[in-house]
């Protein structure tokens, strides 16, 4: 084997559906290309004719000859690894179906999504340090595949608490703010569980949608009013809700298995699941461009409200961005973390990018005036 000079290695193209495969076979190299959870069993007659120098292969399927050839040219090669309910090396953002898969069929506990948070259960505190490396590989692929679906797109977190039940004017008033910042053209971004947050993906789900068809998928969905007792009837009633209207707006979910007692919604189009929190909570505010809006909720909605207003008080991420409170009685007087991020922000840039509002309504508006 020739020694790779220092540029072999380089970054080159990530290929992560078989098209972009066989387009990079085409034009006649893979030198330095990332091909990422791509399954090349059928490929083995390309593997061989084309020049892999540098290129790493990320848990892709493939025949024993292709690889030895392709080690041969100095590729690095991660085979898959069997027997896990997820793939540590994912190119791509979950869907709805494929966390889901077999719900029907088996009921919530037969899903990838239930059997990950099983192995997670598992292994989270066993000190196994393959299964560490393993959780990390897969939240670093997500993240990654996050990154490269949202270039461009100007994001709106929404958070809220989870416990908001189906059928209530609370859940269908996040809906509402959640097809309203989908038509003015922002990318609407949640924690992905249930309650406030899956209301906010069924609004941007329902953009495109009328009046008359969001009311009616809020009465559907409150025959299963909560994911407890039964995440199986609760997820089966949002399936029910996309098989009647199958088109829907984009959102993105951001949920984690670290709460894996809470299951992901099923109106977000494009879902990174995590299984470390902490990247989920700061990846989620990062990436909320275009600023947040806080909806009631408990302890992990005031972790939120700090967690963002942290690099808005230091500027770590540049300018602030927009924190609008939704419900002055829940923010001052239940939970009163209004007084304190006012505090925080009194003579700082961040003070006139803060608002505190009474309704749902006046959120998105709110949103609006604080960018400016």
């Amino acid at each position: 084997m020739d020694i790779p000079d220092e540029n072999t290695y380089a970054p080159g193209v990530e290929i992560e559906t078989l098209a972009a495969f066989d387009q990079a076979v085409a034009a006649g190299t893979l030198v330095g290309h990332r091909v990422q959870s791509v399954d090349l069993t059928d490929r083995g007659e390309a593997l061989l004719a084309t020049d892999t120098r540098g290129a790493v292969f990320l848990g892709c399927r493939m025949g024993s000859r292709a690889e030895e050839k392709i080690r041969a040219d100095g590729a690095f090669v991660f085979p898959p690894v069997p027997g896990l309910p997820f793939d540590p090396y994912r190119g791509l953002l979950y869907t709805p179906g494929a966390l889901y898969e077999g719900l029907a069929e088996g009921g919530y506990e037969a899903t990838p999504d239930a059997r990950a948070y099983d192995w997670f259960q598992r292994t989270r505190s066993d000190g196994d340090v393959f299964a560490s490396m393993l959780r990390a590989l897969h939240d670093d692929a997500v993240s990654d595949a996050l990154d490269e679906h949202l270039v461009g797109a100007r994001v709106v977190g929404v958070m809220g608490g989870h416990a908001l039940a189906r059928g209530s004017e609370a859940f269908r008033g996040a809906a509402r703010l959640g097809r309203e910042l989908t038509r003015s053209g922002l990318t609407v971004a949640t924690g992905g569980g249930p309650g406030a947050m899956e209301a906010a993906n069924l609004g941007a789900y329902a953009a495109e949608h009328s009046d008359a068809m969001l009311l009616k998928a809020c009465e559907l969905l409150a025959e299963a009013p909560s994911f407890d007792p039964s995440v199986t009837d609760w997820a089966k009633a949002a399936f029910a809700v996309r098989e009647r209207w199958p088109e829907g707006g984009a959102s993105v979910a951001i949920p984690t298995w670290f709460y894996g007692h809470e299951p992901p919604n099923a109106f977000a189009d494009h879902i990174a699941k995590y299984f470390t929190n902490a990247l989920r909570e700061d990846g989620l505010l990062a990436r909320s461009t275009a600023g947040v809006i806080f909806l009631p909720g408990a302890a992990g909605t005031v972790q939120e409200i700090f967690d963002d207003a942290t690099p808005n008080y230091y500027g770590s991420r540049g300018e602030p961005t927009p924190m609008v409170l939704v419900g002055r009685e829940h923010w001052t007087r239940k939970l009163p973390a209004w007084p304190l991020l006012s505090a925080l922000a009194a003579d700082r840039p961040m003070e006139s990018r803060i608002a505190l509002v009474d309704t749902v309504e006046e959120a998105a508006p709110a949103l609006a005036r604080l960018t400016g």
